[in-house]
């Protein structure tokens, strides 16, 4: 596998907390440190998708609420993490970082358009992505998805909590069965929960690799660059 030279990268919000704080600024450093030293390492062109879920997912709210109204409280979650993750970014050398969200919020980041993104990109600056499509119903999954194809990107990293995709979950089953490698469709047909059925769909159209990880081998991502796949599930 050839060495790649543009990605996007996923994490999720619960990265960002630290036990009972939902927002947690030690954490927002210990994950900048480590970005900005695997840009410099390897050189890759990398987008970031933040997730909110360390402060208010959508659909966890009751009944009663509009779900509509509760998914953009989810996106605007998405958006605290991202200036969270940018101020520390730049604090600790990466001063040529761009936070660009889906929503209009011009006095704190850039409006997300695609090739203003592909622009900073090319020119070597960390693109930090947030707002998820910007409209309800949709998952910051499906924000990868759609954004790995807009700015040309070569794999999709998706950090989870576990070191790949199994048959049923590791934490319950000792006796899971882990995958090496995976078909969209064998994805989709045993409906493994790594990333939503839309995401998996828009992935297997745009033909986009999807490699899936433990979050706690971030630190291993210039290794997935140079091509080992050998501690993850590589989904195409």
């Amino acid at each position: 596998m050839k060495k790649i030279k543009r990605a996007i990268l996923k994490l999720s919000g619960e990265l960002f907390s630290e036990k009972s704080n939902h927002i947690s600024f030690l954490q927002y450093d210990l994950v900048a440190r480590k970005l900005i030293k695997i840009q410099k390492e390897t050189k890759i062109e990398l987008a970031v998708v933040v997730g909110g879920g360390n402060i208010f997912r959508g659909r966890e709210a009751n009944n009663r609420v509009d779900h509509n109204e509760a998914d953009s409280m989810g996106m605007l979650a998405t958006v605290i993490n991202g200036i969270g993750l940018k101020e520390a970014l730049v604090r600790n050398g990466a001063s040529d970082t761009r936070l660009m969200t889906s929503i209009s919020i011009p006095q704190m980041a850039e409006l997300y358009i695609r090739n203003k993104g592909r622009h900073h990109l090319a020119h070597s600056r960390l693109v930090i992505i947030a707002g998820g499509l910007g409209i309800p119903n949709f998952s910051t999954d499906s924000a990868v998805a759609q954004f790995a194809d807009e700015l040309r990107c070569e794999m999709i990293f998706k950090a989870s909590t576990v070191d790949g995709v199994y048959d049923s979950d590791p934490k319950e089953n000792k006796r899971a069965k882990k995958y090496s490698n995976l078909t969209y469709q064998q994805a989709l047909d045993q409906r493994l929960k790594v990333i939503d059925a839309t995401a998996f769909t828009m992935s297997e159209k745009s033909g986009i690799p999807i490699f899936v990880f433990n979050i706690k081998k971030l630190h291993r991502l210039p290794d997935i660059i140079k091509g080992d796949l050998s501690f993850g599930t590589l989904i195409n």
